[in-house]
């Protein structure tokens, strides 16, 4: 069942004809996804699934940005600890793909390292004109092990996603567009209105065919995420603890560019 009261990061409006709306709400931190927001991430789908008043999940974000990605500030609690932060980056990404129910992502502003990843794990992508999507992990010396080396390759091919992938080049507008990032793009202040027309489209359907439609498929995208993604997070939490790790975030926090020694 989708509670509202359940949730603190992410604002939830159901409507009468299915739809839920579900809202990323940090925007003085463009929505970057703090320990709260991480655990809230890894419930959403499974929980608008389990609701039969549930047809169809929107997922969008408050304010300028859909999602800046982990929130590494000076009181991060992103990486938590312990069983929670070995199973939620895996949860994130698997519980959207067993999802029953369509979901759309209406992506404003920046969609950076998993907020680029919730957003087009989403069965339907819609962004504006200046949306910009990154994987930025690398400028932070760690690699990108949240579904990142999952999803964009699927959707722009392998060596477009490595090149995007190996330098956190963002992204944006036409490009998304052209490279198979996104389904649609629209004027910036057109997203949300878009993405709400598909979703009324998904709600008045048969449901049962249309689950039945993009269940098949997400099997496919499964079965890369099964190989790819347990091993791309242990190579992750590898370079968490290295040298290059350590000065991406001590340089983040002095505001100057990292010195990195590939170490």
């Amino acid at each position: 069942m989708l509670d509202p009261s359940g949730f603190e990061t992410i604002r939830i409006e159901k409507r009468d004809n299915g739809v839920a709306l579900a809202t990323l709400n940090r925007p003085e931190r463009l929505n970057a996804v703090n320990g709260r927001m991480h655990t809230e991430l890894a419930n959403i789908a499974r929980e608008a699934d389990s609701d039969d008043d549930v047809k169809v999940l929107v997922l969008t974000g408050a304010g300028r940005a859909f999602c800046a990605g982990g929130d590494f500030g000076p009181d991060s609690d992103v990486m938590g600890g312990g069983r929670r932060t070995m199973k939620e980056p895996l949860e994130i990404v698997n519980l959207m793909l067993d999802c029953s129910i369509p979901i759309v992502s209406a992506v404003k502003g920046y969609a950076m390292g998993l907020g680029a990843t919730v957003a087009l794990l989403a069965d339907v992508v819609v962004a504006g004109r200046s949306t910009t999507f990154a994987d930025t992990h690398v400028k932070m010396g760690v690699g990108a092990g949240d579904g990142g080396q999952v999803i964009w390759p699927l959707l722009m091919g392998v060596n477009r996603a490595k090149y995007h992938l190996m330098t956190g080049e963002p992204i944006t507008g036409q490009d998304a567009l052209d490279a198979g990032l996104v389904n649609f793009l629209v004027d910036d202040d057109e997203i949300l209105n878009k993405a709400m027309e598909i979703a009324d489209k998904l709600a008045a359907g048969p449901t049962l065919a249309i689950s039945a439609s993009k269940m098949a498929i997400n099997q496919y995208v499964k079965m890369v995420s099964n190989l790819v993604l347990p091993y791309s997070f242990a190579l992750e939490m590898q370079t968490f603890r290295s040298a290059d790790a350590a000065e991406a975030a001590a340089a983040f926090q002095e505001k100057r560019e990292p010195r990195f020694s590939g170490r």
